[in-house]
């Protein structure tokens, strides 16, 4: 069963909550965070990418950013824009995207929950990008960014939620500049904190990882850090804990990740279509803009026309969780077999992009002669993702994208 407490979050005030909060740090480059943060002195890409307060080409991983780091995050501090609450809490984030509202306990889950696979991963990691993040906790002895998780539908959890979200204002209650709304509150009652955590204890499972693969190994390992160096460790010390943000599952919608390639590998698109032929029905829709509607459909937008495709029966193997993935199914009949890209993490022909970012974008790279051919996808399930993780498989790489994505700094998780 899995083990999430309540804690002291540290957090802004309600004035400064909208400039403090920031998009994560891997989802903007550094020219990006510099002209986001631009003439807010609150904006948390200040700790979360530092170089940003430091010369423009300076090396992200570089130690002058990492001391910027500590610089910037303990003058957040002493200048009060983060102030620690006198008792433990969870705490109910919300997010609202096209009308659509998900609703997120905030606490603290366990870095042996993570060891021993009661926290379920579907993507793997990389060293690199996990010590990256694993600095960054070590040298704010926080977890300044939540990571994203999913959890079976508890009705108790729902109706402790949607009663806190009923009948107590929200602590902030804000619209980002992506059009996205962000609520957020304090569940002040210590019984109800209680029941939050024996729930978590006695009667869920499994809680899975959605976004965040990096930050949540890196919080789990510098807890271990800290626990093998500590030698009159008790385990109730607050670095056996992580912070992140667990959404039931039936209310996350995974988005389309969709792919456009350099070049046909020598093919004209008569004889690439033709190919295609072999495992596809193949339908061509014209100029206008195709999306997928199902599984094992897809859009393929090439020398300015939209195609659609759907993969014949027999063509992949649909009792199996990765091969029944339309990525897979991609992967292995197209990119694979005909244009022979045989890894997605490393060949340069390949690129991705986010269905947060339309169809339209597909198009445009195409049209615009950086890339020769564009496929949209239909988005994993999150059923999809859960059967994957409960049966110890790795998606392919670039398979989900979640969206909204969750603020950092509505409360970070101090380790002492």
């Amino acid at each position: 069963m899995a083990i999430v407490k309540a804690f002291k979050g540290l957090r802004p005030s309600k004035g400064i909550v909208k400039q403090l909060a920031s998009r994560p740090y891997d989802v903007l480059n550094s020219a990006e965070a510099r002209i986001e943060a631009e003439n807010n002195p609150y904006s948390l890409l200040r700790v979360t990418k530092a170089e940003i307060d430091l010369p423009e080409g300076i090396d992200e991983h570089s130690q002058a950013v990492y001391d910027k780091v500590v610089e910037n995050y303990a003058l957040f501090k002493k200048n009060g824009w983060l102030v620690q609450d006198s008792e433990e809490h969870f705490y109910i984030y919300a997010q609202t995207m096209d009308g659509r509202t998900q609703y997120g306990i905030v606490g603290a889950a366990h870095i042996d929950d993570y060891l021993n696979n009661i926290i379920k991963k579907h993507e793997l990691t990389r060293k690199d990008k996990e010590e990256d993040r694993m600095i960054h906790v070590r040298i704010t002895n926080a977890n300044v960014e939540p990571v994203f998780f999913s959890y079976p539908d508890h009705p108790e959890i729902n109706a402790i939620v949607d009663n806190i979200v009923k009948n107590q204002p929200a602590e902030y209650d804000f619209v980002a500049d992506e059009g996205f709304g962000h609520q957020f509150w304090v569940i002040e009652d210590q019984n109800t904190n209680k029941r939050i955590a024996e729930i978590f204890k006695n009667e869920i499972s499994f809680l899975y990882v959605a976004d965040g693969h990096h930050r949540t190994a890196a919080a789990a390992l510098v807890g271990s850090e800290k626990r093998e160096n500590n030698p009159n460790h008790t385990g109730n010390e607050e670095y056996n804990y992580f912070m992140t943000v667990i959404f039931p599952a039936s209310q996350l919608r995974i988005i389309d990740y969709n792919r456009v390639v350099k070049d046909l590998n020598g093919l004209s698109t008569a004889d690439f279509l033709k190919k295609l032929e072999a495992s596809f029905e193949i339908e061509k829709i014209g100029k206008e803009i195709y999306k997928p509607s199902k599984l094992h459909e897809f859009g393929i937008y090439v020398e300015g026309f939209w195609y659609k495709l759907t993969a014949k029966e027999g063509s992949f193997n649909d009792q199996d969780p990765i091969d029944v993935l339309d990525v897979t199914i991609l992967s292995n009949l197209v990119l694979d077999n005909i244009l022979d890209i045989k890894d997605l993490r490393t060949d340069k022909r390949i690129d991705f992009v986010g269905g947060i970012r339309g169809l339209g974008e597909l198009q445009k790279r195409v049209d615009s002669g950086e890339m020769t051919v564009a496929f949209a996808l239909y988005p994993v399930s999150m059923q999809q993702l859960i059967n994957i993780a409960d049966t110890g498989n790795i998606m392919p790489p670039k398979t989900t994208w979640f969206e909204p994505k969750l603020r950092s700094g509505l409360v970070i998780h101090e380790l002492e």
